[in-house]
C-alpha cells in the first residue's frame, strides 16, 4: 500500500508541483491550504509524512507542527519544512517544534524525494 504524505503550502502551485513529484514516486497525497485546513484533515486517517511551509496565513509551519505534535495519533509523524526561510534561527525553531527537516525553495523535486524516502523507509 502507497505510504500517504500531507502537503501544507498555502501556494496551490507549489502543491501541485509537490504532489506530481510525490504521485510520480508511488506516494499517496492529500494536501492543505494552511495550517487549520490541514488539522482538520487529521482526523484520525493514516499519514506516514507531512510536508509544510513556514510561512501561511493563519497557523503558520512552525505553530502547526506544535499542533501536530501534542497530537497523540500523529506525534511521531515526521513532518519536513519546505519553504523560502533560510535563517538558522528560523531552522531551530523548526526543529524545537519537532520538524525532521528542513527543505529551503526553490526546490528539485528530487531534493523532496530524498529527503522523504529517508523519513519513510
Amino acid at each position: 500500500m502507497a505510504k500517504k504524505i500531507m502537503v501544507i503550502d498555502d501556494s496551490a502551485s507549489l502543491r501541485e508541483a509537490v504532489r506530481a513529484a510525490l504521485t510520480d514516486a508511488g506516494y499517496e497525497v492529500l494536501d492543505a491550504a494552511d495550517g487549520a485546513e490541514a488539522l482538520k484533515k487529521l482526523d484520525g486517517r493514516k499519514v506516514d509524512l507531512m510536508i509544510c511551509d513556514v510561512h501561511m496565513p493563519g497557523m503558520d509551519g512552525i505553530d502547526f507542527v506544535k499542533e501536530v505534535k501534542r497530537r497523540s495519533d500523529y506525534r511521531f509523524v515526521p513532518i519536513i519544512m519546505l519553504t523560502t526561510e533560510a535563517s538558522e534561527k528560523s531552522k531551530q525553531a523548526g526543529q524545537v517544534a519537532g520538524a525532521k527537516a528542513w527543505v529551503v525553495k526553490p526546490f528539485r523535486p528530487e531534493q523532496i524525494l530524498h529527503a522523504v524516502s529517508k523519513l519513510v523507509a
